[in-house]
Protein backbone atom coordinates (compact mmCIF):
# COMPACT_ATOMS: atom_id res chain seq x y z
CA UNK A 1 0.00 0.00 0.00
CA UNK A 2 1.42 3.29 -0.88
CA UNK A 3 -0.48 5.97 1.70
CA UNK A 4 -2.35 5.73 4.82
CA UNK A 5 -3.95 8.96 5.64
CA UNK A 6 -4.75 9.35 9.41
CA UNK A 7 -7.04 12.18 10.46
CA UNK A 8 -7.94 12.93 14.31
CA UNK A 9 -11.36 14.03 14.73
CA UNK A 10 -12.87 15.81 17.88
CA UNK A 11 -16.21 17.72 17.46
CA UNK A 12 -15.97 19.36 13.78
CA UNK A 13 -18.24 16.71 12.35
CA UNK A 14 -19.25 19.12 9.02
CA UNK A 15 -15.65 19.96 8.66
CA UNK A 16 -14.55 16.17 8.59
CA UNK A 17 -17.44 14.54 6.67
CA UNK A 18 -15.68 17.58 3.67
CA UNK A 19 -12.74 16.75 4.42
CA UNK A 20 -13.30 12.87 3.67
CA UNK A 21 -14.97 13.64 0.61
CA UNK A 22 -11.89 15.43 -0.78
CA UNK A 23 -9.56 12.67 -0.07
CA UNK A 24 -11.43 10.14 -1.63
CA UNK A 25 -10.98 11.78 -4.41
CA UNK A 26 -7.51 12.50 -4.34
CA UNK A 27 -6.74 8.60 -3.28
CA UNK A 28 -8.23 7.65 -7.02
CA UNK A 29 -5.70 5.82 -8.61
CA UNK A 30 -3.51 5.60 -5.48
CA UNK A 31 -3.55 2.17 -3.66
CA UNK A 32 -4.11 4.29 0.20
CA UNK A 33 -6.66 3.89 2.69
CA UNK A 34 -7.94 6.52 5.23
CA UNK A 35 -7.83 6.12 9.16
CA UNK A 36 -9.98 8.25 11.33
CA UNK A 37 -9.51 8.44 14.65
CA UNK A 38 -12.28 10.12 16.92
CA UNK A 39 -11.45 11.49 20.31
CA UNK A 40 -14.40 10.84 21.96
CA UNK A 41 -16.26 13.63 20.03
CA UNK A 42 -19.93 14.96 21.50
CA UNK A 43 -21.42 15.23 18.38
CA UNK A 44 -22.53 12.58 15.91
CA UNK A 45 -19.15 12.35 14.29
CA UNK A 46 -19.17 9.02 14.52
CA UNK A 47 -22.42 8.34 13.29
CA UNK A 48 -22.11 10.68 10.36
CA UNK A 49 -19.12 8.30 9.42
CA UNK A 50 -20.52 4.79 9.50
CA UNK A 51 -23.64 6.31 7.64
CA UNK A 52 -21.90 8.00 5.04
CA UNK A 53 -18.05 6.62 4.98
CA UNK A 54 -18.74 2.59 6.30
CA UNK A 55 -15.61 1.58 4.34
CA UNK A 56 -13.28 4.49 6.08
CA UNK A 57 -11.65 2.61 9.18
CA UNK A 58 -13.35 4.44 12.11
CA UNK A 59 -11.32 4.00 15.62
CA UNK A 60 -13.35 5.63 18.65
CA UNK A 61 -11.76 6.59 21.41
CA UNK A 62 -13.09 6.41 24.78
CA UNK A 63 -11.64 9.96 25.98
CA UNK A 64 -9.98 12.89 24.32
CA UNK A 65 -5.97 11.63 24.31
CA UNK A 66 -4.64 14.61 22.96
CA UNK A 67 -3.49 15.02 19.11
CA UNK A 68 -0.10 13.01 19.53
CA UNK A 69 -1.62 9.76 21.31
CA UNK A 70 -4.83 9.85 19.08
CA UNK A 71 -2.16 10.28 15.62
CA UNK A 72 -0.19 7.47 16.86
CA UNK A 73 -3.08 5.04 17.52
CA UNK A 74 -3.91 5.27 14.15
CA UNK A 75 -0.44 5.07 12.47
CA UNK A 76 -0.16 1.83 14.89
CA UNK A 77 -3.06 0.74 12.21
CA UNK A 78 -1.40 1.66 9.00
CA UNK A 79 -0.17 -0.09 6.45
CA UNK A 80 0.93 2.11 3.95
CA UNK A 81 4.98 2.76 3.42
CA UNK A 82 3.90 6.56 3.66
CA UNK A 83 1.62 8.04 5.89
CA UNK A 84 -0.11 11.64 6.28
CA UNK A 85 -1.06 13.20 8.89
CA UNK A 86 -3.76 15.31 7.99
CA UNK A 87 -6.76 17.70 10.16
CA UNK A 88 -9.94 17.27 9.36
CA UNK A 89 -10.31 21.08 8.78
CA UNK A 90 -8.73 20.80 5.48
CA UNK A 91 -9.56 20.60 2.15
CA UNK A 92 -7.18 18.39 -0.11
CA UNK A 93 -7.16 18.78 -4.50
CA UNK A 94 -7.65 15.71 -6.04
CA UNK A 95 -4.33 15.67 -7.65
CA UNK A 96 -2.28 16.69 -3.75
CA UNK A 97 -1.29 12.95 -3.25
CA UNK A 98 -0.08 12.17 -6.77
CA UNK A 99 2.39 15.12 -6.36
CA UNK A 100 3.41 15.10 -3.05
CA UNK A 101 3.96 11.22 -3.48
CA UNK A 102 6.38 12.01 -6.70
CA UNK A 103 7.84 14.54 -5.00
CA UNK A 104 8.55 12.33 -2.24
CA UNK A 105 9.78 9.40 -4.14
CA UNK A 106 12.45 11.68 -5.77
CA UNK A 107 14.23 12.80 -2.31
CA UNK A 108 16.90 9.86 -1.33
CA UNK A 109 17.38 11.41 2.35
CA UNK A 110 13.65 12.62 2.76
CA UNK A 111 12.36 13.40 6.15
CA UNK A 112 8.63 15.31 6.35
CA UNK A 113 6.79 16.79 3.14
CA UNK A 114 4.54 19.81 4.08
CA UNK A 115 2.32 21.73 1.39
CA UNK A 116 1.11 25.24 0.44
CA UNK A 117 -1.35 25.76 2.84
CA UNK A 118 -4.11 28.47 2.72
CA UNK A 119 -7.12 29.46 4.62
CA UNK A 120 -11.17 30.06 3.91
CA UNK A 121 -10.46 33.63 2.70
CA UNK A 122 -7.72 31.87 0.01
CA UNK A 123 -5.11 33.79 1.91
CA UNK A 124 -1.36 31.25 2.26
CA UNK A 125 -0.89 30.47 5.45
CA UNK A 126 2.94 31.10 6.69
CA UNK A 127 3.37 28.44 9.33
CA UNK A 128 2.66 25.95 5.99
CA UNK A 129 6.97 26.41 6.27
CA UNK A 130 8.99 27.58 9.20
CA UNK A 131 12.13 27.53 11.22
CA UNK A 132 13.44 25.87 14.64
CA UNK A 133 11.86 28.26 17.18
CA UNK A 134 15.39 28.80 19.02
CA UNK A 135 15.02 31.22 22.34
CA UNK A 136 16.17 33.84 19.03
CA UNK A 137 13.92 32.85 16.69
CA UNK A 138 11.19 32.71 19.29
CA UNK A 139 12.23 36.32 19.81
CA UNK A 140 12.15 37.64 16.69
CA UNK A 141 8.36 36.22 16.40
CA UNK A 142 6.71 36.87 19.09
CA UNK A 143 7.87 40.53 19.29
CA UNK A 144 7.28 40.76 15.24
CA UNK A 145 11.04 41.50 13.88
CA UNK A 146 10.37 39.00 11.15
CA UNK A 147 8.01 41.28 9.55
CA UNK A 148 10.19 44.31 10.01
CA UNK A 149 13.06 42.20 8.39
CA UNK A 150 11.69 39.74 5.98
CA UNK A 151 14.88 39.51 3.88
CA UNK A 152 17.27 39.34 6.87
CA UNK A 153 18.43 35.68 7.51
CA UNK A 154 19.16 37.09 11.22
CA UNK A 155 15.17 37.76 11.73
CA UNK A 156 13.52 36.00 9.10
CA UNK A 157 13.97 32.45 9.77
CA UNK A 158 10.41 31.65 12.14
CA UNK A 159 8.38 31.82 8.78
CA UNK A 160 11.41 30.19 6.84
CA UNK A 161 11.21 33.35 4.62
CA UNK A 162 14.10 32.73 2.36
CA UNK A 163 11.48 30.38 0.39
CA UNK A 164 8.18 32.53 -1.17
CA UNK A 165 5.14 30.87 -0.92
CA UNK A 166 5.37 29.61 -4.44
CA UNK A 167 8.71 28.12 -4.19
CA UNK A 168 9.74 24.32 -2.94
CA UNK A 169 12.87 23.69 -0.92
CA UNK A 170 14.38 22.41 2.33
CA UNK A 171 12.72 23.83 6.05
CA UNK A 172 13.07 23.00 9.14
CA UNK A 173 9.31 22.61 10.41
CA UNK A 174 6.35 21.70 8.89
CA UNK A 175 2.50 21.75 10.38
CA UNK A 176 0.66 19.29 11.83
CA UNK A 177 -2.23 20.19 9.94
CA UNK A 178 -0.84 18.44 6.91
CA UNK A 179 3.09 16.40 7.07
CA UNK A 180 3.88 13.45 4.86
CA UNK A 181 6.61 11.01 5.37
CA UNK A 182 7.40 7.24 5.43
CA UNK A 183 5.21 5.23 8.14
CA UNK A 184 9.13 3.74 8.73
CA UNK A 185 10.40 7.02 10.16
CA UNK A 186 7.50 7.92 12.12
CA UNK A 187 8.10 4.80 13.85
CA UNK A 188 11.73 5.20 14.21
CA UNK A 189 11.67 8.45 15.83
CA UNK A 190 8.60 7.16 17.61
CA UNK A 191 5.55 9.23 16.97
CA UNK A 192 4.35 12.34 18.15
CA UNK A 193 5.47 12.78 21.75
CA UNK A 194 2.54 11.78 23.74
CA UNK A 195 3.87 13.90 27.13
CA UNK A 196 2.92 17.02 24.95
CA UNK A 197 -0.86 17.35 24.80
CA UNK A 198 -0.92 19.32 21.72
CA UNK A 199 0.57 22.42 19.93
CA UNK A 200 4.36 21.75 19.97
CA UNK A 201 4.14 18.38 18.94
CA UNK A 202 4.56 19.18 14.76
CA UNK A 203 7.53 21.16 15.60
CA UNK A 204 9.00 18.22 17.96
CA UNK A 205 8.32 15.51 15.05
CA UNK A 206 9.92 17.75 12.47
CA UNK A 207 12.79 18.45 15.15
CA UNK A 208 13.28 14.99 15.53
CA UNK A 209 13.67 13.86 11.86
CA UNK A 210 16.19 16.86 11.68
CA UNK A 211 18.08 14.91 14.34
CA UNK A 212 18.13 11.95 12.59
CA UNK A 213 20.05 13.83 9.55
CA UNK A 214 16.74 13.89 7.48
CA UNK A 215 16.24 16.58 5.25
CA UNK A 216 12.25 18.61 5.41
CA UNK A 217 10.99 19.98 2.43
CA UNK A 218 8.41 22.66 1.70
CA UNK A 219 6.56 21.73 -1.51
CA UNK A 220 4.56 23.96 -3.62
CA UNK A 221 3.26 22.88 -6.53
CA UNK A 222 -0.03 21.58 -4.22
CA UNK A 223 -2.66 23.79 -2.16
CA UNK A 224 -4.61 22.58 0.80
CA UNK A 225 -6.78 24.49 2.81
CA UNK A 226 -6.49 24.25 6.23
CA UNK A 227 -9.44 26.12 7.99
CA UNK A 228 -7.55 26.56 11.20
CA UNK A 229 -9.71 28.30 13.38
CA UNK A 230 -11.96 25.51 13.81
CA UNK A 231 -9.61 23.25 15.74
CA UNK A 232 -7.69 26.26 17.36
CA UNK A 233 -10.41 28.09 19.54
CA UNK A 234 -8.17 30.83 22.09
CA UNK A 235 -9.57 30.29 24.82
CA UNK A 236 -8.22 29.79 28.27
CA UNK A 237 -7.37 26.26 27.80
CA UNK A 238 -5.71 27.18 24.63
CA UNK A 239 -3.65 29.55 26.51
CA UNK A 240 -2.17 27.36 29.05
CA UNK A 241 -1.90 24.71 27.30
CA UNK A 242 0.48 26.73 24.37
CA UNK A 243 2.31 27.52 27.11
CA UNK A 244 2.92 23.88 28.33
CA UNK A 245 3.56 23.12 24.73
CA UNK A 246 6.56 26.03 24.75
CA UNK A 247 7.78 24.60 27.41
CA UNK A 248 7.67 20.90 26.75
CA UNK A 249 9.69 21.48 23.26
CA UNK A 250 12.49 23.37 25.13
CA UNK A 251 13.24 21.78 27.95
CA UNK A 252 13.28 18.54 25.98
CA UNK A 253 15.84 19.49 22.79
CA UNK A 254 18.03 22.95 24.81
CA UNK A 255 19.94 23.59 27.46
CA UNK A 256 18.30 24.02 30.88
CA UNK A 257 19.19 27.95 32.32
CA UNK A 258 16.84 30.77 34.57
CA UNK A 259 17.21 32.97 31.96
CA UNK A 260 16.02 31.15 29.47
CA UNK A 261 13.13 29.83 31.31
CA UNK A 262 11.97 33.06 32.52
CA UNK A 263 12.16 34.65 29.16
CA UNK A 264 10.40 31.95 27.42
CA UNK A 265 7.60 31.91 29.92
CA UNK A 266 7.01 35.27 29.23
CA UNK A 267 7.22 35.08 25.73
CA UNK A 268 4.62 32.11 25.63
CA UNK A 269 2.28 33.78 27.72
CA UNK A 270 2.73 37.03 25.79
CA UNK A 271 2.19 35.27 22.37
CA UNK A 272 -0.37 32.70 23.35
CA UNK A 273 -2.34 36.25 24.69
CA UNK A 274 -2.19 37.82 21.44
CA UNK A 275 -3.36 34.37 19.69
CA UNK A 276 -6.01 34.55 21.67
CA UNK A 277 -6.83 38.28 21.49
CA UNK A 278 -6.56 37.43 17.46
CA UNK A 279 -9.94 35.56 17.94
CA UNK A 280 -12.58 37.22 16.61
CA UNK A 281 -15.91 35.80 14.92
CA UNK A 282 -15.61 38.18 11.39
CA UNK A 283 -19.24 38.77 9.68
CA UNK A 284 -18.94 40.72 6.48
CA UNK A 285 -22.60 41.92 5.24
CA UNK A 286 -23.68 40.21 2.51
CA UNK A 287 -25.01 41.98 -0.11
CA UNK A 288 -25.07 39.29 -3.38
CA UNK A 289 -24.36 36.02 -3.21
CA UNK A 290 -23.18 34.06 -6.12
CA UNK A 291 -23.24 30.27 -6.52
CA UNK A 292 -21.42 28.21 -9.29
CA UNK A 293 -23.14 25.16 -10.04
CA UNK A 294 -23.42 23.82 -13.82
CA UNK A 295 -25.68 20.94 -12.87
CA UNK A 296 -28.86 23.58 -12.26
CA UNK A 297 -28.95 23.01 -8.16
CA UNK A 298 -30.59 25.24 -6.76
CA UNK A 299 -28.86 25.82 -3.54
CA UNK A 300 -30.84 28.38 -1.11
CA UNK A 301 -29.31 31.19 0.17
CA UNK A 302 -30.12 34.18 2.14
CA UNK A 303 -30.80 36.77 -0.75
CA UNK A 304 -30.26 38.36 -3.90
CA UNK A 305 -28.46 34.69 -5.99
CA UNK A 306 -26.87 34.68 -9.21
CA UNK A 307 -25.71 31.20 -10.33
CA UNK A 308 -22.88 31.01 -12.25
CA UNK A 309 -22.15 28.06 -14.97
CA UNK A 310 -18.43 28.32 -14.92
CA UNK A 311 -15.71 30.50 -12.88
CA UNK A 312 -15.20 32.93 -16.16
CA UNK A 313 -18.46 34.42 -15.77
CA UNK A 314 -17.80 35.92 -12.12
CA UNK A 315 -15.57 39.29 -11.69
CA UNK A 316 -15.59 40.73 -8.90
CA UNK A 317 -16.14 44.44 -9.11
CA UNK A 318 -15.02 45.10 -5.34
CA UNK A 319 -18.23 47.60 -5.33
CA UNK A 320 -20.01 45.53 -3.07
CA UNK A 321 -19.43 42.03 -0.31
CA UNK A 322 -20.28 38.79 -2.40
CA UNK A 323 -20.16 35.65 -0.57
CA UNK A 324 -19.22 32.95 -3.25
CA UNK A 325 -20.86 29.20 -3.06
CA UNK A 326 -19.07 26.50 -4.94
CA UNK A 327 -21.24 23.30 -5.37
CA UNK A 328 -18.64 20.75 -5.03
CA UNK A 329 -20.56 18.10 -7.26
CA UNK A 330 -20.36 20.16 -10.36
CA UNK A 331 -15.89 21.74 -9.75
CA UNK A 332 -12.95 20.00 -8.88
CA UNK A 333 -11.87 20.42 -5.24
CA UNK A 334 -8.65 21.53 -6.66
CA UNK A 335 -10.26 24.29 -9.22
CA UNK A 336 -12.17 25.68 -6.47
CA UNK A 337 -8.87 25.88 -4.37
CA UNK A 338 -7.38 27.75 -7.34
CA UNK A 339 -9.72 30.20 -7.54
CA UNK A 340 -9.82 31.08 -3.93
CA UNK A 341 -6.10 31.77 -4.56
CA UNK A 342 -6.82 34.43 -6.98
CA UNK A 343 -9.72 35.79 -6.16
CA UNK A 344 -9.49 36.53 -2.58
CA UNK A 345 -10.30 39.75 -1.44
CA UNK A 346 -11.75 42.18 1.54
CA UNK A 347 -15.47 41.77 0.57
CA UNK A 348 -15.65 38.46 -0.46
CA UNK A 349 -15.97 34.92 1.55
CA UNK A 350 -16.14 31.40 0.51
CA UNK A 351 -18.12 28.28 1.33
CA UNK A 352 -18.48 25.07 -0.27
CA UNK A 353 -21.98 23.38 -0.69
CA UNK A 354 -21.69 19.44 0.52
CA UNK A 355 -24.89 17.77 -1.28
CA UNK A 356 -24.95 14.87 0.49
CA UNK A 357 -25.69 16.72 3.98
CA UNK A 358 -27.27 19.63 2.22
CA UNK A 359 -25.15 22.16 4.35
CA UNK A 360 -22.90 25.53 3.67
CA UNK A 361 -19.02 25.50 5.11
CA UNK A 362 -16.48 27.65 5.37
CA UNK A 363 -14.71 30.41 7.34
CA UNK A 364 -13.73 34.25 6.91
CA UNK A 365 -10.88 34.16 9.22
CA UNK A 366 -7.98 32.28 9.64
CA UNK A 367 -8.81 32.90 13.23
CA UNK A 368 -12.48 32.40 13.63
CA UNK A 369 -14.43 29.00 14.22
CA UNK A 370 -15.58 28.23 11.04
CA UNK A 371 -19.19 28.16 10.13
CA UNK A 372 -21.82 26.11 8.94
CA UNK A 373 -25.13 26.95 7.22
CA UNK A 374 -27.84 24.59 7.00
CA UNK A 375 -29.91 24.84 3.31
CA UNK A 376 -33.32 24.16 3.89
CA UNK A 377 -35.14 22.83 0.09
Amino acid sequence: MQLSVIILNYNVRFFLEQCILSVQKALQGIDGEIIVIDNHSSDDSCAMMKKLFPSVTLIENKENLGFPKGNNIGVAQAKGEYVCILNPDTVVAEDTFTKILAFAKSKTNLGIVGCKLIDGTGAFLPESKRGVPTPWVAFTKIFGLYKIFPNNSLFNRYYAQHLTPNQTGKVDILVGAFMVLKRELYNEIGGFDENCFMYSDDIDLSYMALQRGKENYYFHETTVIHYKGESTVRDGTYMRRFQEAMNFFYKKHFSKSVLFDVFMKIGAFVFSLLKKNQQKNKELLIEQYVVFTNDNLKINVEQSVDYCAGFEFFKNDLKQNYELVFDTTSFSFKAIIAFMEQNQSKNTTFKNYIYASNFRIGSNSANDIGKIIFCEN
